[in-house]
């Protein structure tokens, strides 16, 4: 049973980038498969894997570690998963994960009686050309298409990323986010990954990487905190 309240002791991990950029979700999901770290509720917040997408088994040995303990938690625990730019088509990986894809995020949820939107972060002021490429490769038929040429593809993406710098400031962050408030309802809080800053503007919670801040953040006394992963 999946749930719309958001629980005390909740975890929310963004941006993790594995294997590509580090191995930190791997180890805080082996942690929580052995209860070193215990939650009841797990918020997957996009772009956890560099590049993972479903109907394609190459791309999936990847990070077949990962897959199989995702899925052995989400007999556990409950699972929400929010899709990102590098990661999607992920409900036929994970069948019994709560898995939202980008065309109908940002999702509401409750937080003693607060209206929470959860969302990767990659949908609003995007460019209508990224509009459109997001929806093509999202197309389980457009991946099956190119199921003949798929190893060199992958192998060619994977290694472009691994080059990728993808920790840095970004210049006049406060600004898009006021523009991004001005989306939703008042009296709400944002909560988004993408960026990779970890902060919290107004009630706009940026999510840290787990990558780059080797940070999480989790619900303590009904309120969003941000703590460093050991």
């Amino acid at each position: 049973m999946f749930h719309k309240d958001i629980k005390e002791g909740a975890i929310f991990i963004a941006d993790s980038h594995y294997p590509t950029h580090g191995y930190e979700f791997l180890k805080i999901l082996q942690k929580i498969d052995n209860q070193e770290i215990k939650t009841e509720q797990l918020f997957l917040i996009g772009d956890n894997f560099d590049l993972l997408f479903g109907y394609n088994r190459y791309i999936q040995k990847n990070a077949q570690d990962v897959i199989d303990i995702l899925n052995r938690l989400s007999h556990k625990i409950e699972i929400h998963y929010f899709e990102g730019n590098h990661d999607f088509l992920l409900s036929n990986i994970f069948p019994n994960i709560k898995v939202y894809n980008r065309e109908e995020q940002p999702i509401k949820f409750k937080l003693n009686n607060k209206n929470i939107y959860i969302s990767h972060g990659d949908k609003y002021l995007s460019s209508t050309t990224y509009n459109i490429y997001s929806k093509i490769l999202r197309n389980r038929y457009f991946i099956k298409i190119l199921k003949p040429l798929d190893k060199k593809i992958i192998d060619y993406i994977n290694n472009r990323l691994s080059q990728k710098n993808i920790c840095h400031k970004f210049h006049n962050f406060e600004n898009r986010i006021k523009k991004i408030l001005n989306i939703y309802p008042e009296d709400t809080i944002i909560i988004e990954g993408h960026f990779h800053q970890g902060v919290i503007i107004q009630n706009y919670y940026s999510l840290p990487s787990l990558v780059c801040q080797k940070k999480i953040a989790i619900i303590r006394n009904d309120k969003i905190e941000f703590i460093l992963f050991r």
